[in-house]
């Protein structure tokens, strides 16, 4: 079987790294895997990956810059004749079921990625995908979505509910795992002291993750914790970046909060941490960094958002959006769970462990590819994995 993959970017990303992990579990069971990018770069740096599927670089150099990409998509699509195109996120599906040549037998598959995504914080033509992207879930043959809030959010959108597979995340547990030597090392490097007690955030700075929440939730538990320290890892605009930086110094947060940028050893920063947050505001589908937090034993608190609830269960905290005194209490709780309970971060690993493995996750893939393979109704499909 021949796969196509079809994404922006490998750039730093959750869902580049479960694209990634995903490709090379299929190379690795004897799958032909391409992956068509429209931005190439030293992101993700797919030497470093040592990915064994191949990378189709389209050429893209700019958000006008459309002719030539897609002219060579569309050529990619007719040369490389895969069985099957998994396309990830709104502009790439869309486009993914205009290009493909309908004469071609091409099993084509829509990646949701994302659930309850406000258009309106973003500009006029990412909200038109996203919307244009429900109208052409009919080209597709199967659409995945990688949450259960993220296939409700779709029906909700009015792509059509049986013909939603539900497919969770695997968490690389091997490579996000304890390791306190590289937490120590990477504080050192943070200028933050061994004894300090440390809330970070891994997120891009994009306002479905809501910084501002955590920057607010931050000014109320320095306060009353003076040891307490804050990382953001993760970059964005240049503007918006430096609109969260003056909001931090409004604040009083001074050096008590590091932005780190984005990290190359991301598995070094959740080691870092005493507990890890998600203050998103909403469009959270599977947010990797809960699952890869907790994999590093690290416990989380997070906003109700997506799937946080489910991945997180009773060993964090989850309370609602936009409420940072409620983000601030929550954390102030899991750091006295912390002192009580000795056993909580082992649990916490175990519990990732357990549930969401990458072999899963290729292996309900696999078998979703091979049912449409061989003509296997998408509502028959559907019904088996939600």
């Amino acid at each position: 079987m021949k796969i196509l993959f079809f994404i922006r970017s490998l750039a730093v990303g959750g869902s580049q790294r479960q694209l990634v992990m995903l490709a090379d579990g299929l190379v690795r069971r004897g799958y032909d895997v391409a992956i068509a990018v429209f931005y190439t770069g030293g992101e993700m740096d797919v030497a470093r990956q040592q990915m064994a599927a191949r990378v189709l670089p389209l050429g893209k150099t700019g958000r006008w810059d459309t002719i030539g990409p897609l002219s060579r998509l569309r050529r990619f699509l007719l040369t490389e004749q895969p069985d099957v195109v998994y396309a990830f996120q709104p502009t790439q599906t869309a486009l993914a079921a205009l290009l493909l040549p309908r004469r071609l037998p091409t099993r084509l598959v829509f990646g949701v990625r994302a659930a309850g995504m406000e258009p309106d914080h973003y500009d006029s033509l990412s909200a038109l995908t996203y919307r244009l992207e429900v109208w052409l879930s009919r080209r597709a043959d199967l659409v995945i979505a990688n949450a259960r809030a993220g296939r409700a959010d779709a029906i909700r959108r009015g792509m059509a509910a049986d013909r939603i597979a539900f497919v969770p995340n695997g968490i690389d547990s091997e490579t996000m795992r304890p390791d306190s030597a590289a937490g120590r090392a990477q504080r050192r490097a943070w200028g933050i002291a061994e004894d300090a007690f440390v809330i970070g955030c891994v997120a891009r700075l994009d306002p479905m993750k809501d910084h501002a929440n955590y920057l607010r939730a931050a000014a109320g538990f320095a306060r009353d914790h003076p040891d307490a320290r804050f990382v953001c890892v993760g970059d964005g605009p240049p503007k918006y970046r430096d609109e969260l930086a003056a909001l931090a110094r409004s604040l009083g947060l001074g050096d008590r909060l590091v932005w780190a940028g984005e990290s190359g050893n991301v598995n070094a920063a959740y080691n870092a941490f005493d507990i890890a947050t998600l203050p998103s505001a909403f469009g959270e589908g599977f947010p990797n960094v809960v699952g890869e937090a907790m994999a590093c034993g690290v416990p989380v608190a997070g906003t109700e958002t997506g799937d946080v609830r489910t991945i997180v269960g009773d060993l964090g905290e989850v309370v609602p959006p936009r409420q940072p005194e409620l983000l601030c209490a929550a954390w102030a709780r899991l750091r006295q769970r912390l002192a009580q309970d000795p056993g909580l971060r082992k649990d916490v690993r175990n519990s990732v462990v357990a549930r969401y493995s990458i072999d899963a996750m290729v292996d309900r893939t696999e078998d979703i590819f091979t049912q449409l393979m061989a003509d296997r109704p998408a509502h028959d499909i559907a019904r088996q994995f939600v």
